[in-house]
């Protein structure tokens, strides 16, 4: 009877906790998993959005195969990448800095963090007057005597890309702190005391004892922020809708999305999407594999 009791109590405590999820998991099944599961045998056609479509195999990719342009998409998207080192060491060191009990400290981290949540055709506003070739920053730049001329931080082919990584790494910043804080704030304080006591310094104890408990969040956070790198879009599509200057920033998300809503040819932007996610699956793959092998599972 006893038994009995328990398994009801657990049976209706899952039930309560599906209750609460199932709306935001009739939302992902609407919104997320039917289109990607539609998209895939979409790629396969060669539709348009109007009149009928025509199975033809694996001409769509074949077609991204033999578009420069496809290519140039998806090199942009890796270098995006770049920004994930980036961000997680910043990350962490701002984590650390926020991980005291200061006065203000609670206020300063939601500052931090406001740029995850801010819509980003408001901060798209924001920067493309930053960034202007009149804008705030060739001002200061130029006050100060470190520029004579104004820079085309969005309008120079050689300039964009970087300009865009950094917007992403400003905006990315804060739910990457937040996820080390968590990490930090549960450390066992007593190895950290021990350290100090035995004569380590605060950088020694941070290297030797905090990074290598981190591991496990220092794993997840590469994970996330490499899926986010390659799949970015936006950013790209808030501040620089047409990839230019002469593709500069054209990136595989935004060159998908152009062939669908801009060319109506949904069948090769499912077929460029199927392709993305490989690359992205590939990459997610080899940090998942490097961070088992480099012991940054919970279980080693």
């Amino acid at each position: 009877m006893r038994l009995d009791g328990v398994l009801k109590r657990r049976i209706r405590e899952n039930l309560v906790a599906y209750a609460f999820m199932a709306p935001a998991l009739i939302v992902l099944a609407v919104f997320v998993f039917y289109p990607i599961i539609y998209s895939i045998p979409l790629a396969f056609y060669d539709y348009s959005g109007i009149g009928e479509s025509h199975y033809i195999g694996f001409d769509n990719f074949i077609k991204a195969f033999h578009d420069e342009e496809f290519w140039i998409a998806i090199r942009h998207s890796i270098q995006f990448v770049l920004v994930v080192p980036i961000i997680q060491i910043l990350s962490i060191l701002l984590a650390t800095l926020v991980n005291k009990k200061l006065p203000g400290i609670s206020i300063f981290r939601v500052l931090i963090y406001i740029p995850v949540v801010t819509s980003m055709i408001a901060v798209s506003i924001i920067w493309n007057w930053i960034f202007d070739e009149g804008g705030v920053l060739n001002a200061i730049l130029m006050n100060i005597g470190l520029l004579k001329d104004p820079v085309l931080w969005l309008g120079d082919a050689n300039l964009a890309l970087f300009t865009l990584m950094f917007i992403t790494i400003w905006q990315g910043l804060g739910y990457y702190m937040m996820l080390y804080l968590a990490g930090l704030q549960s450390l066992p304080p007593e190895m950290e005391e021990a350290a100090i006591i035995d004569g380590a310094g605060r950088i020694k104890t941070f290297i030797k004892i905090k990074i290598p408990l981190l591991k496990p969040y220092v794993w997840f956070c590469s994970l996330m922020s490499v899926i986010s790198a390659v799949s970015v879009f936006d950013v790209v599509f808030a501040i620089k809708d047409d990839g230019g200057p002469d593709n500069a920033t054209l990136v595989a998300n935004l060159y998908s999305y152009r062939k669908a809503f801009v060319n109506f040819e949904f069948g090769y932007s499912a077929a460029v999407g199927v392709l993305v996610s490989i690359v992205i699956l590939a990459l997610s793959v080899f940090v998942f594999i490097y961070g088992r092998r480099g012991g940054m599972s919970n279980n080693e």
